[in-house]
């Protein structure tokens, strides 16, 4: 405050600010006096009540309660010292030497300086609606940076699964084509390929074109197969069987793809 001189030290990572130091500020003379002042008041034995409670598994809870029925009354009185002893508090510490004097936890000693000085508690909430602000304009950039983010995520995802997942329609050559047998008419219509074709087209593979399809692939491949003995007791040829079987795995592939049920029992 306007510069003045106040000791701090660090326990445990935690500051203690001198509460004589400020109360020095306001009267050199009767420091000790306005600390005891500050302790009458049933504000303040609440206030340093509920730290101790927060951060103090050993706080006294009974003889704190003793004592805050006890503030705000004309015969009431209340030290550092006597807080301290009767409660086992740790926010408010007393040291002797040539540096010694009431210490308070920074959240106490905040308390004890805004009761001191209007003018610091003015420029302390001052300061807390900067650094809100500064913190809600840091996290509206960040939440704009995280959608657009999303956003090419999300194309960057749709235009990889168009490209990988969902099955390309079949052209007339495939459609006039005949199959060797019923597995890969499935393959074709699913995947696109043969079972040779993908054996040539991935040579380092160990498994077959089955072995590496996706969960959803493999759904639809099961569908396909029940389906497609549906259609041969039709009586539909091979090519509109296949026509009719790619048609299927597109609709369903999309559908499976869009399904967050599925979704989320892939990532459990």
């Amino acid at each position: 405050m306007q510069g003045i001189g106040i000791v701090l030290y660090e326990d445990n990572k935690e500051d203690y600010i001198s509460l004589t130091d400020i109360a020095r500020y306001r009267d050199e003379e009767r420091s000790d006096y306005i600390l005891q002042n500050w302790l009458r008041n049933r504000s303040t034995i609440e206030f340093i009540g509920l730290w101790e409670t927060f951060n103090n598994p050993d706080f006294n809870s009974i003889e704190f309660d003793g004592i805050k029925n006890m503030a705000g009354s004309n015969s009431f009185s209340l030290t550092p010292k006597r807080w301290i002893e009767s409660t086992k508090a740790i926010g408010i510490v007393s040291k002797t030497g040539r540096y010694g004097g009431t210490f308070a936890h920074k959240d106490i000693a905040f308390e004890f300086a805004t009761w001191l000085s209007s003018e610091f508690k003015f420029f302390l909430i001052k300061e807390f609606q900067r650094l809100k602000d500064d913190e809600n304009s840091r996290l509206n950039l960040e939440w704009n940076l995280q959608r657009t983010i999303s956003k090419i995520n999300y194309h960057i995802h749709t235009d990889a699964i168009k490209e990988n997942l969902i099955p390309k329609t079949i052209t007339k050559q495939q459609a006039g084509l005949v199959y060797a047998n019923e597995a890969d008419l499935l393959n074709v219509a699913l995947f696109g390929i043969t079972a040779k074709e993908w054996r040539e087209n991935n040579p380092n593979q160990k498994g077959n074109i089955r072995d590496e399809a996706t969960l959803e692939q493999l759904v639809v491949l099961s569908n396909l197969e029940s389906i497609n003995a549906l259609l041969i007791q039709q009586g539909l040829s091979q090519s509109e069987r296949l026509i009719q079987l790619n048609k299927v795995a597109i609709t369903q592939m999309k559908s499976l793809i869009e399904n967050s049920a599925v979704q989320k029992f892939k990532s459990s």
